[in-house]
C-alpha cells in the first residue's frame, strides 16, 4: 500500500513504480517539491567516453552510465554480474554460480557465429587484458557502456561488440579521507532443486517399472509383479527396508505394512551447505590543488554453497595523478590482486561433477556404509567407512563419493594479475593537448588438480595429480594529440593518434600418477608420468584513429571517426581494416519554438552511423584462433616416433568480418527535470561473418575459416528516470529500462547448418532450436508420441506420431534469445534511512532443461533419482497424462525433445537493500565523518514457472549441470573517517 500522505503531496507516481514499491511501505511528510529538485547539471552529467569525456545532452553518440552506488553494495564477486537489469541493451547472464565465475555479456544481441561477441573492457581510459575478476567493485567510480558506432568507432576491431569503460575511484580535493566496509553474508540457492520423488514413492515405482518389463505373451500380468518383487531389491543394489522386509514391495506393488526406511540420506544436503561470504575493503585518498591520490586493499572470502568450492581473493590499487608543471600532468594507476579459486567440476555431464553428484543419487544410497538393521558399519578403528557404491547401479554414480574425496583431493585455480598504466599529457597550448600513455596487464595462472591415492576413483591408480601454468602478458601503448578551440558560438575538437597492442601467451601443462605416500600434493611424489603438452600464441595490432566535433551554439552537433587496424591474424593483403562513423544530434530542448511551449527542460534528437570491424575468430572448441590464415598442423606421439597431421588449411584470402551500426535516438526531460527518458531503435548489421566452415573428414581436417553470411541485431532501447518525490527528509527516485532484440541470419553459405540441438538458416536465428516435437502419450497404451512427417505411398506428405524416438522429424521450435530484457530499480531516502531494490526480467526465449531429463528416465536408468513427477506416470487408471509408462526398456522418451523445451520469461528480485546512517551526534566525538549499517540480499527472489532449474542459463538456452545462482544475505557496515 502506498500511504494517504504520499497521494496527497500531489506529485507524478509512476504506475509501473507504484507496482514495484508495493513490496514496502513508506510513510512521508506532505511536502511540495521545489522547483529546483533536480538540477540542470544532473541533466547535463559528464559521461567517461572513448579516450576522454563528453557532457550527456551534447553527445551523438549512445552511452549509458552506472554510478558507484549501484556497484559498490552489491554482493558480487565479479562485476560483470552487476550489469543486469541496470542497462538497456546489455543481456548479462550469469550461467554459473560458482564463486569467481563471470557473467557473459552482450551488447545488442549477438554479433557473431564463430568471432567472439564479447565486448571490450576499457579501465581508466585504457584497453585491459587482465581477468575481469581482478576488479574490485569497491574500486569503481562508475561503469559506462558504449553501445552505437559513434561511441565505439575509435576503438576499431576491438570495441567491435560494444565497450564497457570502467572508471575507478581517484582522490578529491579536500581533506584526506579513509573509507572501511566490511560484509559478512550467508549464501544458499537462489531456486530450489528439482523436487524428487521419496524412498517409499521410488521403491514401488521401479517395482512397476520391472513389472511392465516383464510383461509378455507369455508373462501375465499376475507372474510380471511376482518377479519384480522377487528383484527389485538385486536391480536397485540395496535394501534400506532391513533384512526384516527382504521383498519390501509385494506382488501388488504395494509396501509391504511396517516397512520403513531404515535412513534417508540427502546427497543434497551432504554435498551442499549454507555458504559464508566476508568481505573487507579499505581505501585512502585525498588531494591538493595539483595532486590527488587513492589506495585501497581488498579482502574476500566467498565460500560457495557446493562443498569445497569458494573463492578468494587480495587485492590492492594504487592511483595516483599530479601536476608536474603547468605544461605537464602525469600519472599512474597500479593495481594487483591474487585470487585462489575452489573449484570441484561443476558443469557438463561428467560423473564428478558435484552439481550432478547432489541431484542423481536417491537417498536410500547411504553416505556411509550401512548394517542391514540400519546401524554404521565401522572399521578397526571404530570409524564410520565411506560408502562408494560398489553395488550401486551405474546410472546411480557406482564407485563415487564426492563428499568423502573432495575433501582430500585439489581443484585448485591460483591467479596473480598486474595491471599498470601510466600516462603524460603535455600541454602545449591551452587548446592543444599531447597524452602518451603505456598499459601492461599480467595474468600468471597455475592450476592444481589433484585426486587422492586413499579412496575414490583416483585410488585405483595410486593418486594422480596435473599441474598447469599459463602466463599472459599484454601492454597497449598509445599517444594523442587533441586540439579544443571555441570561436564565438562556434566549437571544434579534434582528435589524432596512435595505438599499438601486442599479446603473448604462454601455457605449459603435465601430469602424473602413483604416489607412494598420501597427502602429497605435488608431482614429484608421484612416479608415473602421464603426459607433458605446452604451446604459446602472439597477436599485434597496429591502430591509427582520428576524430572530429563540431557544434554551434551548444545546439547543433556533428561528429565523424575514423580508424585503421592492421591485425596479425590475417594475410598481408587482408591485414588492414578501416573503420569509420558518422553522428549528428540536435538540442531541441535550445529552439525557442519548444522554450515557448515551457514543457521540456531538455529535448534532444541525435543519430549515429558507422562500420566496425571483428578478427577475433575462434575455433569450434571456444579457443581463440590466432593465424586464421596460416597453415596449422597437430602432432602425435606415434610409437615413439613424432607424427605431423594437417588440421588448417591456409587461408590468404579470410579477412575482417564488418559490422554496420545504425543508432537513432530521443532523449527528454520535463517537470522541471524530474522526469528524464531516453528512447532509441538501433540496427547493426554483421557482413562477411567469420565462420569456420565444416568440411568433409575424408579431407583429413574438420573445417577452416571463411567469411560468409551476414546477421543482423535490430531493436529498440528505452529507460525512463524518475524522482516523484524529494525534499528535505524524503527523496524517492524509480528508473526503469527494457530492450527488444530481434536477431536474424539473412545469408548463409548453404540451405542450414545443424549443430547439435540448433539449427542456422537465413530468417532465423543463432540459436533456433532444432528438435523432435513431444506430441505427448497414447492414451491407449502409455507409449511415448514424437511428431513424425512422412510421405506416404501416393506421395503425399503426412503428418502424423510415432513413437520410435528415430523416425521422429526435427523441426524449428523457438530461439534462445529473449524478446525483451530489463529491470525495474527503486531508491528511497527517508531521514537517516536508505532503502533501494532491483527487479530483473527476461520475457521470451526458450531453455532447452537437458539437467531435468536425468530425473525423468522411465525406468531404464535403474538407481538413477526420479522427479517428482514420475508420480503422474501413464497407468491404465491415469490415461491422459504427459508422463509414460514406466518400463525397463528403453523408449528415449527423456531424449532431446520440445518436451523438455520450457519459456525462458523469468523475473528476479536481484538485489535489495536497507540501511541506517547514525546521526552524526553519535559519531563524531569518535572522529568519524559518516557511519552506516546496512542489510542487503543478491538473488532474493525468483519468479518462475518450471520449478528447480534456474532461468538464468547460458545465452545459447541449453543446461548442462551448472553450479545454481546463489542468494546471498549480506551484513555490513560502512565508516568514513
Amino acid at each position: 500500500m502506498i500511504s494517504k500522505s504520499l497521494i496527497n503531496s500531489k506529485v507524478w507516481i509512476p504506475s509501473v513504480a507504484v507496482f514495484f514499491l508495493g513490496i514496502i511501505s513508506v510513510q512521508a511528510q506532505e511536502a511540495k517539491p521545489k522547483k529546483d529538485t533536480v538540477k540542470e547539471k544532473e541533466i547535463d552529467e559528464v559521461v567517461v567516453i572513448a579516450y576522454g569525456k563528453a557532457k550527456r545532452t551534447s553527445y551523438t553518440g549512445s552511452v549509458a552510465t552506472i554510478s558507484s552506488d549501484k556497484i559498490n553494495n552489491r554482493a558480487v564477486t565479479n562485476i560483470t554480474k552487476a550489469l543486469e537489469g541496470q542497462v538497456p541493451g546489455v543481456q548479462a547472464v550469469s550461467a554459473s554460480g560458482q564463486p569467481g565465475a563471470t557473467a557473459s555479456v552482450r551488447i545488442r544481441g549477438v554479433g557473431s557465429i564463430s568471432a567472439s561477441s564479447d565486448p571490450l573492457y576499457v579501465v581508466d581510459g585504457i584497453p585491459f587484458d587482465g581477468n575481469i575478476n581482478s576488479i574490485s567493485p569497491n574500486d569503481i567510480e562508475s561503469i559506462s557502456v558504449l553501445k552505437d558506432a559513434t561511441a565505439s568507432s575509435l576503438y576499431g576491431s576491438r570495441g567491435a561488440n560494444g565497450i564497457i569503460i570502467i572508471t575507478t575511484k581517484s582522490g578529491k580535493k579536500g581533506e584526506s579521507r579513509v573509507n572501511f566496509n566490511i560484509s559478512q553474508g550467508f549464501s544458499g540457492r537462489a531456486v530450489k532443486d528439482y523436487k524428487q520423488v521419496s524412498t517409499d514413492q521410488y521403491f514401488q515405482l521401479y517395482w512397476e517399472a520391472l513389472r511392465n518389463g516383464y510383461k509378455s505373451g507369455q508373462i501375465s500380468s499376475q507372474q510380471a509383479g511376482q518377479m519384480a518383487s522377487d528383484n527389485l531389491v538385486t536391480a536397485l543394489g540395496i535394501n534400506p527396508y532391513g533384512a526384516g522386509y527382504p521383498q519390501p514391495v509385494g506382488p501388488d506393488g504395494k509396501l509391504l505394512p511396517g516397512a520403513k526406511p531404515l535412513w534417508n540420506d540427502d546427497w543434497r544436503d551432504i554435498l551442499q551447505r549454507t555458504a559464508s561470504r566476508s568481505q573487507v575493503d579499505f581505501d585512502i585518498s585525498g588531494g591538493s590543488e595539483k595532486s590527488n591520490y587513492f589506495f585501497s586493499l581488498g579482502y574476500l572470502d566467498d565460500k560457495g554453497i557446493a562443498i569445497e568450492s569458494g573463492f578468494q581473493k587480495f587485492a590492492t590499487r594504487l592511483k595516483v595523478n599530479t601536476e608536474v608543471k603547468k605544461w605537464l600532468n602525469a600519472g599512474v594507476n597500479l593495481s594487483y590482486t591474487n585470487s585462489i579459486q575452489n573449484a570441484p567440476p561443476s558443469s557438463d555431464s561428467r560423473q564428478d561433477n558435484i552439481i550432478q553428484a547432489a541431484r542423481a543419487v536417491p537417498s536410500f544410497y547411504p553416505y556411509y556404509e550401512r548394517n542391514a538393521d540400519g546401524s554404521y558399519r565401522l572399521d578397526a578403528d571404530g570409524n564410520r567407512i565411506y560408502d562408494f557404491g560398489k553395488y550401486r547401479p551405474t546410472n546411480a554414480l557406482q564407485n563415487q563419493n564426492a563428499a568423502a574425496t573432495l575433501p582430500l583431493d585439489k581443484n585448485e585455480n591460483k591467479e596473480d594479475n598486474f595491471s599498470g598504466k601510466g600516462f603524460l599529457e603535455f600541454t602545449f597550448l591551452p587548446e592543444l593537448k599531447f597524452k602518451s600513455s603505456f598499459s601492461v596487464d599480467l595474468v600468471n595462472y597455475n592450476g592444481h588438480y589433484y585426486s587422492n591415492p586413499l579412496i575414490g576413483e583416483g585410488s585405483e591408480i595410486g593418486g594422480s595429480v596435473t599441474r598447469s601454468n599459463s602466463r599472459t602478458l599484454s601492454y597497449t601503448t598509445s599517444n594523442i594529440l587533441t586540439y579544443d578551440k571555441k570561436f564565438g558560438k562556434h566549437h571544434i575538437n579534434v582528435l589524432g593518434g596512435q595505438e599499438f597492442y601486442k599479446y603473448d601467451y604462454q601455457t605449459i601443462s603435465g601430469s602424473r600418477s602413483q604416489f607412494s605416500l598420501p597427502y602429497y600434493y605435488e608431482p614429484d611424489a608421484a612416479a608415473l608420468l602421464g603426459s607433458f603438452s605446452g604451446n604459446s600464441d602472439k597477436f599485434s595490432l597496429l591502430s591509427f584513429l582520428g576524430r572530429a566535433e563540431y557544434d554551434f551554439n551548444n545546439t547543433y552537433f556533428l561528429s565523424v571517426s575514423g580508424r585503421a587496424d592492421g591485425s596479425s591474424r590475417f594475410f598481408a593483403d587482408n591485414r588492414w581494416g578501416k573503420f569509420w562513423s558518422v553522428g549528428g544530434s540536435w538540442k531541441v530542448s535550445n529552439e525557442n519554438f519548444i522554450k515557448d511551449l515551457n514543457f521540456f527542460n531538455q529535448l534532444t534528437l541525435r543519430a549515429s552511423y558507422g562500420g566496425q570491424g571483428n578478427d577475433k575468430l575462434r575455433r569450434p572448441s571456444g579457443s581463440s584462433l590466432y593465424y586464421a590464415y596460416q597453415e596449422l598442423y597437430k602432432f602425435y606421439n606415434n610409437l615413439g616416433e613424432p607424427g605431423t597431421v594437417l588440421e588448417k588449411v591456409q587461408t590468404n584470402d579470410v579477412k575482417w568480418e564488418t559490422n554496420l551500426n545504425l543508432n537513432v535516438g530521443l532523449e527528454f526531460a520535463i517537470l522541471n527535470n524530474r522526469v528524464k527518458g531516453n528512447v532509441e531503435y538501433f540496427k547493426r548489421k554483421s557482413q562477411d561473418l567469420l565462420f569456420n566452415m565444416p568440411v568433409a573428414p575424408s579431407l583429413g581436417i574438420s573445417d577452416f575459416p571463411f567469411n560468409v553470411g551476414t546477421l543482423q541485431n535490430t531493436g529498440f532501447e528505452f529507460s525512463l528516470f524518475t524522482t516523484p518525490i524529494k525534499n528535505d527528509n524524503f527523496q524517492w527516485n524509480v528508473d526503469v529500462n527494457l530492450s527488444t532484440l530481434q536477431n536474424k541470419i539473412t545469408k548463409l553459405p548453404k540451405g542450414a547448418v545443424v549443430t547439435s540441438t540448433k539449427r542456422m538458416e537465413v530468417g532465423g536465428s543463432v540459436y533456433d532450436f532444432y528438435l523432435q516435437e513431444w506430441k505427448g502419450v497414447d492414451p491407449s497404451n502409455g507409449k511415448p508420441l514424437w511428431r513424425y512427417i512422412y510421405q506416404d505411398a501416393n506421395g503425399n506428405t503426412v503428418d502424423g506420431t510415432t513413437s520410435e524416438y528415430s523416425k521422429a522429424t526435427r523441426t524449428l521450435q523457438g530461439s534462445a534469445l529473449p524478446k525483451v530484457t530489463g529491470g525495474i530499480s527503486t531508491s528511497v531516502a527517508y531521514k537517516n534511512f536508505d532503502f533501494s531494490g532491483l527487479l530483473t526480467f527476461s520475457i521470451g526465449g526458450k531453455i532447452l532443461d537437458t539437467d531435468y531429463t536425468s530425473l525423468m528416465s522411465s525406468g531404464s536408468s535403474a538407481g538413477r533419482a526420479w522427479s517428482a513427477e514420475m508420480l503422474n506416470r501413464w497407468t491404465p487408471d491415469n490415461p491422459n497424462t504427459d508422463v509414460p509408462a514406466l518400463n525397463t526398456t528403453t523408449n528415449n522418451w527423456n531424449a532431446s525433445s520440445s518436451r523438455f523445451l520450457y519459456s525462458g520469461t523469468y523475473a528476479r528480485l536481484k538485489n535489495v537493500s536497507l540501511g541506517y546512517t547514525l546521526p552524526s551526534d553519535y559519531f563524531e566525538k569518535l572522529g568519524l565523518k559518516k557511519f552506516r549499517i546496512y542489510i542487503q540480499a543478491e538473488n532474493f527472489l525468483t519468479f518462475y514457472k518450471h520449478k528447480g532449474m534456474d532461468p538464468e542459463q547460458a545465452l545459447d538456452g541449453t543446461t548442462y549441470y551448472r553450479y545454481p545462482a546463489m542468494r546471498t544475505i549480506t551484513f555490513g557496515l560502512q565508516a568514513t573517517l
